[in-house]
């Protein structure tokens, strides 16, 4: 049942770093693509004064996170709930935060169109959705075990490919978001953090 990604051992710490100071203190975290569940048990341990919500499409990826979410125990780590990003309505109409960790790449741009969508719609003004992965840059050169992988999942999938930060930055400005942070994070990829903007009168 329980599945095991090493790169989630290999990344959780940067990550958790970045998340101590981009999530909100206390409030419920959205985990959109929870995979094997093992980030989902990290991060509930590690912010015990938030709510995690871990959330994915995957039938075995749901059973692994609630194997894991069983073994660890933990009162704030909530029963994973089935989430297709592609969808105009979701299971959950708020959150505090969203977290997504390696899903834009490996699913197609209508669900990265989905995901930015539904943070303007479940996310209060200035809070965060923030994404873990390897992207492409304008202006900056792509490291080139990321121009390998980027090729290898075209060839898998033509709809996957690693996304470019303009793209998602023109994404986030037409659901009302705004790129408020950039973190260089291990293996070549980043964290990115968008923001709800306040609403106009």
């Amino acid at each position: 049942m329980k599945r095991h990604a090493p790169a989630t051992a290999r990344n959780s710490d940067p990550l958790a770093e970045v998340l101590g100071k981009e999530l909100p203190e206390t409030g419920l975290v959205l985990e959109i693509a929870s995979g094997s569940g093992e980030h989902a048990v990290f991060m509930a341990r590690r912010f015990p004064s938030l709510v995690w919500q871990p959330s994915d499409l995957d039938t075995a990826a749901l059973a692994s996170v609630d194997a894991w979410a069983e073994e660890a125990g933990l009162a704030n780590l909530r029963p994973t709930i089935e989430l297709d990003a592609t969808l105009d309505e979701w299971p959950i109409e708020n959150a505090d935060a969203m977290v997504c960790v390696n899903m834009i790449h490996i699913s197609p741009w209508r669900a990265t169109i989905g995901l930015f969508a539904a943070a303007n719609r479940i996310l209060p003004p200035e809070a965060p959705l923030i994404l873990y992965g390897p992207f492409t840059e304008p202006d900056v050169e792509t490291a080139p075990s990321n121009v390998a992988f980027d090729e290898s999942l075209r060839a898998r999938n033509p709809a996957w490919g690693l996304r470019d930060v303009a793209d998602l930055d023109d994404l986030a400005q037409a659901n009302m978001l705004y790129r408020a942070a950039r973190y260089p994070m291990p293996a070549n990829n980043l964290t990115l953090v968008y923001r709800r903007a306040l609403r106009h009168k």
